[in-house]
């Protein structure tokens, strides 16, 4: 998928996080996370992000993400809607 327009998901709540997606010049995926449980999760929220990404052929993308304590269904389901409206085109969700 092709990231064509800057597009969000989420909440700053607690228990969510709120996700910021952009398109990027380069082909990788630039991640900056911000998060009241870093230092305990960090490494695997991190690794949460870009093997959703990953998954969904998502590359040339700058993600900025700002959690507030949320689960890893949580984190998927509001990264899988952001690049879904970034890329403004009809999910095949048997992929997801």
């Amino acid at each position: 998928m092709k990231i064509i327009n800057s597009a969000h998901a989420g909440t700053l709540e607690s228990s969510d996080i709120y996700i910021q997606i952009n398109p990027f010049k380069e082909d990788k995926i630039e991640l900056e996370l911000e998060s009241s449980v870093e230092e305990l999760y960090g490494d695997a929220i991190k690794e949460l992000i870009i093997k959703t990404l990953e998954d969904m052929n998502v590359s040339f993308v700058h993600v900025k993400a700002q959690d507030k304590g949320a689960m890893d269904l949580v984190i998927k389901a509001r990264l899988q809607a952001a690049v879904l409206r970034a890329c403004e085109s009809d999910p095949v969700w048997e992929e997801l």
